[in-house]
C-alpha cells in the first residue's frame, strides 16, 4: 500500500483523501518480469506510477492483497497498439482468493500517441513538424543536409489507460486479486497498479427530476441525451434537482447547463458515455468534434450560474489531441457552481472553464487518461478552488491555472493528487493575481515540464500579488528537459514572454528524490538579457535527494532562502550561470542566505557562503549522482 510509489508517511497530510487504496504491481507476487525503473521519457516504465510496473506476457500473472476490504478494483494497465495504429483489445482475466474468473476487456484505442506536438496516432508517419529542431539527431530535419533518418515510431507516448470493474461482492483485507493475462491475450500485457475500493450502495434522490421519466435509456443502447435536456427543462420550471439513475447513458454531444443540479448514483454506478462525432461544418467555437460533456453557457453568451454537478461518471471517445475541438467533460462558464464526486476519462480534458467566472468550487473528482489536460483554469477565473481532486495520465499539465488576456485571481489549488502527466506539468501557473498552490501530492512527470511550474509564457497576464506555494511534496520530478538537453527542477520558473516580480513565497514544501534538480530558476536563450525572475522567497523546505543540484539559476534575477535543509544532493549546492555572461562582477543572478540552511551532498554543504550572492558556479550539464530512495526525515 503506497501513495504515489513511496511510503504514505512521506506525503502524510497532503495530495488528496481517495476512496481507493493504491498498490504497485512491482511490489506485488508475480511470475512476469518488473521493468524499470527507468526516467527515460518514451519508455514504458518512466509512465508508470514510480517509474516501475510489471511485463506479463500470456499465461503469466500478478497478485495482490489486499490491504483493506474492497468490493471494486480499477486496473492501470498498457498493451500493444495496432501495428498502423487505432489499438487492439485483449482479455485479462481476474480471480480472487483462486476463485471463480471475471475477465476484463482491455484496450489500447485511447493510448499510444506518437511523433510531435499534437502528435498523431499513426505509428508510421514521418515529422509532423520537420522544420522544429528535435533532440534525436540535435538538427532541424528539413535545414540539414543530408538528411537525418528518424525512425519509427518516433516518440511513442501515453502508454497507459485504466479500467475498473465492480466485483460482485465485498471481500476482506488478506484477500487475493489475481490478474493474469490468458492465453489467447496481446503479445504483452503491462500492469502499473491496482486500486481497490469499498464502494457504497448506489445513492437514490426520490423527489428529483428523474431522466427515466423523460425517455432516457439506462441501457445506452438509445441516446439520451434530449431526455436529459427534458429533465433539466422539467427541473428549473419546478425547482428539482435532476436524478440519473444507475445505468450507462448514450450521450453524443454537449448537454448545456445553467441554474441546476444534476446528481447521479455515484460515479460507478451512474455512467454518461458518448461517442466522438466529426460536424458537417465547423462549430463557432472551432471545434470540427462534438463529444459527451457538460458545458455551462460560453462567458461571451453570459455564462452559467448555480451549476452543481455531482455522482456520475463521464467517459468520452477521444484518441486524438485537436486543440481547436470543445470535447472536454466539462466546459464552458460556470459561476457560483460546484462539481463533485465525478469519474471523468477519455475526454479532451477533464475540465476546462474558459472565463470570466467567479466562484465555482471542485471537489472530490477523479480525472484520468485525459489527451491534453486534467483541469485548466483559463481567463478570468477568479476566487475559486480545486481541491481534494485526483488526477492521473493527462496529456498536458495536470492542473493548470492560464491567465491568456484577462487574468485568474484569487484561486487555490489545495490537497490534490498529480501523477504521471505525460506531457507537461504537474501544477502550472501561467500569470495571475494572488494564487495559493497548497498541500498537494505530484508524482512522475515525463516530459517538457516538471512537478510545479510558475511560468511568465503562452501570452499570460503577468503575475501579481502574491503566488504562496505552501507545503506541497513533490515524488521523482526535476525531469530531464529533451528539447533543452538540461535538467529542470521539481519546482521550476520560467520567464519567457516576461519578467516575474511578484511576491512568490515557497513555503514547508517537500521535494523528494529529484531527477535533476529540486529548485529552477530559468529564461530561454533568446529572451535571457530582457527578462528576469526577482525576489523569490525559499523557507522551510526540505530537498531529499537530487540528481544534480538544490539550485540551478539560468536567469537574471535573486532569491532568498531560509530553513532549507537538504540531503542526498548529487552535485554542487548551487548551479549559477546567470545569463552565461560570466562578468567579472559574477553572475546575473543573486542567493541571499537568511540563515538556518543545513545539509548537503556529495560536494559539501548545499549553500556554502563562497557560493554567495552571486559567485558562478556554472556547469551547464552536471553528471547526475542518483540518489537513494526517500526515507523519513
Amino acid at each position: 500500500m503506497t501513495r504515489a510509489a513511496i511510503d504514505p508517511a512521506l506525503s502524510a497530510g497532503r495530495g488528496a483523501s481517495v476512496a481507493f487504496v493504491e498498490q504497485e504491481a512491482e511490489k506485488a507476487k508475480t511470475n512476469g518480469t518488473v521493468i524499470g525503473p527507468d526516467r527515460t521519457a518514451y519508455t514504458l516504465p518512466a509512465e508508470a506510477s514510480g517509474r516501475s510496473a510489471v511485463k506479463l506476457l500470456p499465461g503469466q500473472y500478478v497478485e495482490f492483497t489486499l490491504p483493506k476490504s474492497a468490493n471494486a478494483i480499477n486496473v492501470r494497465y498498457s498493451i500493444p497498439d495496432a501495428p498502423n495504429g487505432g489499438g487492439i483489445t485483449s482479455p485479462l482475466d481476474v480471480t480472487v482468493n483462486g476463485g471463480k474468473k471475471t475477465t476484463m476487456t482491455l484496450t489500447s484505442q485511447y493510448s499510444w500517441l506518437y511523433n510531435q506536438y499534437p502528435f498523431s496516432n499513426d505509428p508510421n508517419a514521418g515529422l509532423l513538424h520537420p522544420d522544429w529542431w528535435i533532440t534525436e539527431c540535435a538538427c532541424v530535419p528539413a535545414a540539414t543536409t543530408p538528411a537525418p533518418t528518424i525512425t519509427t515510431p518516433f516518440r511513442p507516448n501515453h502508454f497507459y489507460d485504466e479500467q475498473r470493474l465492480l466485483l460482485g461482492k465485498t471481500y476482506k483485507a488478506g484477500d487475493t486479486v489475481r490478474l493474469t493475462a490468458p492465453k489467447n491475450s496481446a503479445a504483452w500485457t503491462v500492469i502499473d497498479l491496482l486500486d481497490s475500493e469499498l464502494v457504497g450502495a448506489p445513492k437514490i434522490s426520490i423527489i428529483a427530476a428523474n431522466v427515466l421519466l423523460f425517455g432516457a435509456d439506462p441501457s445506452g443502447r438509445r441516446d439520451s441525451a434530449d431526455a436529459i435536456d427534458k429533465a433539466i427543462a422539467f427541473a428549473k420550471k419546478t425547482h428539482l434537482k435532476v436524478y440519473i439513475p444507475p445505468g450507462t447513458y448514450q450521450v453524443n454531444r454537449h448537454i448545456l447547463v445553467d441554474d441546476v443540479t444534476i446528481e447521479g448514483a455515484g460515479n460507478w454506478y451512474t455512467i454518461i458515455k458518448g461517442k466522438e462525432v466529426a460536424l458537417s461544418t465547423p462549430a463557432p467555437d472551432n471545434s470540427i468534434h462534438t463529444g459527451v460533456g457538460f458545458y455551462g453557457k460560453y462567458a461571451q453568451d453570459g455564462g452559467s450560474k448555480n451549476v452543481h454537478l455531482s455522482g456520475f461518471s463521464i467517459i468520452g471517445d477521444v484518441r486524438e489531441r485537436i486543440d481547436t475541438d470543445q470535447v472536454n467533460g466539462i466546459g464552458g462558464a460556470m459561476s457560483d457552481s460546484t462539481i463533485d464526486g465525478l469519474y471523468i476519462q477519455h475526454t479532451k480534458v477533464g475540465l476546462w472553464f474558459d472565463g470570466p467566472m467567479s466562484n465555482t468550487k471542485i471537489t472530490n473528482n477523479v480525472i484520468v487518461d485525459q489527451v491534453a489536460d486534467g483541469l485548466n483554469f483559463h481567463t478570468g477565473v477568479t476566487n475559486s478552488s480545486v481541491s481534494n481532486n485526483f488526477v492521473r495520465n493527462s496529456g498536458d499539465d495536470g492542473l493548470a491555472m492560464w491567465s491568456e488576456k484577462t487574468a485568474n485571481a484569487g484561486n487555490t489549488f489545495d490537497h490534490n493528487t498529480v501523477q504521471t502527466p505525460v506531457l507537461a506539468n504537474g501544477i502550472a501557473i501561467y500569470g495571475g493575481k494572488d494564487t495559493t498552490v497548497s498541500n498537494n501530492l505530484v508524482a512522475d512527470p515525463i516530459r517538457e515540464g516538471s512537478a510545479i511550474h510558475i511560468g511568465s509564457r503562452f501570452g499570460a497576464e503577468a503575475f501579481t500579488g502574491y503566488v504562496k506555494v505552501t507545503d506541497n511534496t513533490t515524488v521523482r520530478a526535476g525531469t530531464y528537459e529533451l528539447n533543452w538537453n538540461i535538467g529542470l527542477g521539481a519546482i521550476w520558473f520560467m520567464a519567457l514572454d516576461k519578467s516575474i516580480d511578484a511576491d512568490i513565497q515557497v513555503t514547508g514544501d517537500h521535494f523528494l528524490d529529484s531527477t535533476y534538480n529540486a529548485i529552477m530558476m530559468v529564461s530561454d536563450w533568446p529572451v535571457k538579457d530582457l527578462y528576469s525572475i526577482n525576489g523569490v522567497k525559499f523557507k522551510d523546505i526540505r530537498v531529499d535527494g537530487t540528481g544534480t543540484s538544490v539550485l540551478s539559476a539560468r536567469v537574471a534575477g535573486s532569491a532568498s532562502f531560509e530553513n532549507v535543509d537538504a540531503r542526498n544532493v548529487g552535485a554542487v549546492g548551487i548551479n549559477n550561470c546567470g545569463t552565461f555572461h560570466f562578468t567579472p562582477a559574477g553572475s546575473e543572478f543573486s542567493v541571499v542566505d537568511k540563515g538556518g540552511n543545513d545539509g548537503g551532498g556529495t560536494t559539501g554543504p548545499w549553500l556554502a557562503s563562497w557560493e554567495l550572492p552571486n559567485t558562478i558556479t556554472c556547469d551547464d550539464r552536471p553528471p547526475v549522482v542518483v540518489p537513494p530512495a526517500p526515507q523519513p526525515w
